[in-house]
């Protein structure tokens, strides 16, 4: 009796999966379905007919990004021009520009060694060397200055005989040498010195 309600049960187990197989087959639509995994970075394209497929298909587009910064500062005679200096920076996904730090993904894994991370290395030096660059800069600017009041003060005689404000006129001269000197001082400093 047990045999016969097994094989009872076998059987028709058996006979509704070769129905629901027969169910499937018949609703099966002639052109592929394709699901290719996507994410943020993916770019695909497909053609599918009842012939076949074709597929086109990058996981990580684009692999490198840009970014571009024009840096502009003081130069030129006087300090009066304008210098930009363009920076371009290449990177990718997953880098440290992009993610800002260690990262754990499921794309990526950058882990923090023990100690000072790369950034904090370059944080406490860029501030020694900021320290360094501030200390020379301060002290060419000051030298400078010095220099371009004893040239102003040197042309103040031949002014101070104007009359009315002759006086004037040479306190001018020698407080714009100084001025200049120290601009000039203090951008020569940035520009020599490695710290800055």
């Amino acid at each position: 009796m047990i045999k016969k309600w097994f094989a009872l049960g076998l059987g028709g187990i058996f006979g509704l999966s070769h129905i629901g197989l027969i169910g499937m087959v018949s609703r099966k639509s002639g052109v592929p379905i394709i699901n290719p995994p996507v994410g943020p970075y993916t770019s695909y394209v497909i053609s599918a007919d009842k012939t076949g497929y074709k597929l086109s298909y990058t996981a990580n587009d684009p692999k490198t990004m840009f970014i571009t910064k024009d840096i502009k500062k003081k130069g030129g005679f006087l300090g009066l021009a304008n210098e930009t200096t363009k920076v371009a920076e290449e990177y990718v996904m997953d880098g440290q520009t992009n993610q800002g730090g260690p990262v754990s993904n499921h794309r990526s894994w950058m882990d923090q060694k023990p100690g000072l991370t790369q950034a904090q290395v370059e944080e406490i030096n860029s501030a020694r060397k900021s320290e360094a660059c501030i200390e020379a800069v301060g002290a060419a600017k000051g030298t400078g200055r010095l220099v371009g009041t004893s040239v102003g003060a040197a042309a103040a005689p031949s002014l101070s005989s104007i009359p009315f404000v002759g006086w004037v006129a040479a306190g001018w001269v020698a407080m714009f040498g100084g001025n200049q000197g120290a601009e000039i001082g203090g951008n020569m400093a940035e520009d020599l010195n490695k710290n800055c």
